[in-house]
């Protein structure tokens, strides 16, 4: 039986409020819809663990640098609903937009340190777009805990600071991203590529887990990188924004993977956007 879709923020809270108060637990799962595989394996990971599951599905305008990238994301609700029936989650959220940002509305949450690299070197003020919609996602849900995927792994640390130094009581739970057969990360973004475009992002997750076994070997990032970045390009990807080893708990750029490490990129092809990461197994002492 498909949930129920709610809109306005009225009953959303009608809704939590009542679970509340029965004691039952909360999970949400914040979406921008376009749902894969990847976000109901999120779904299914809250359903194990939460008496309610709450999915939203929101396309956030602050968080897109381009207005051409915000009109081309896929809205797909009618499919949404149809792929979350399965799960028996309690409700679909789709905020009108006066929900998310009423008339007059003036306040922006900004996390720094873990937004001054990578996306958000890239993506000026992206991240205070994430940490703004998915701060007022988390109070107007009133939800226990929070199921972001491994895939946007920069994005799930900024929430879970932002909801630490906001004392926000929410858990964030991160669950491991869920690729395709040939590698590629299930994203709504992979929608807009060609056939061939998708042959060729399959591409980047063995270029990384290569570089990812050399670094576990001992050898070092720099001496590896401009290799990795020259078969990238080879496979078609025309702008790699950046191919870094970050260490895992802050995103200080490292060379050897002396503590627990992830490895990122973001590139395009096609005219896509791409971002993928992976862990580095630990050098030992």
């Amino acid at each position: 039986m498909s949930a129920p879709i709610l809109r306005k923020l009225a009953d959303l809270r009608a809704a939590t409020a009542g679970w509340k108060r029965a004691g039952e637990r909360i999970g949400v799962v914040p979406t921008m819809g376009a749902l894969h595989d990847g976000h109901l394996s999120l779904v299914a990971a809250a359903k194990a663990a939460c008496d309610r599951v709450v999915v939203t599905i929101f396309v956030n305008p602050k968080q897109f640098n381009s207005p051409e990238d915000l009109a081309k994301y896929p809205r797909t609700e009618e499919a949404d609903a149809a792929k979350l029936a399965p799960y028996g989650v309690d409700a679909i959220y789709v905020p009108d937009p006066d929900q998310i940002y009423p008339e007059g509305f003036a306040t922006t949450v900004s996390v720094s340190g873990l937004t001054d690299v990578m996306e958000g070197a890239c993506r000026p003020g992206h991240f205070d777009g994430v940490a703004t919609v998915v701060a007022k996602l988390f109070l107007q849900t009133a939800a226990d805990r929070a199921y972001f995927g491994e895939k946007d792994y920069q994005q799930m640390m900024l929430v879970t600071r932002m909801a630490r130094d906001l004392d926000i009581p929410i858990t964030v739970i991160g669950c491991p991203t869920v690729r395709e057969p040939s590698g590629l990360a299930m994203s709504s973004r992979n929608m807009r590529l060609s056939a061939d475009g998708l042959e060729r992002a399959g591409r980047l997750y063995p270029v990384m887990r290569q570089v990812a076994e050399k670094l576990a070997a001992g050898a070092s990032f720099g001496d590896l990188a401009p290799a990795a970045r020259e078969a990238l390009g080879a496979a078609g990807f025309v702008d790699i924004e950046y191919f870094d080893l970050r260490a895992a708990d802050s995103l200080r750029a490292l060379d050897r993977p002396t503590e627990p490490a992830r490895l990122l990129v973001a590139a395009w092809l096609d005219g896509v956007r791409l971002i993928d990461n992976i862990a580095v197994p630990q050098l030992n002492d």
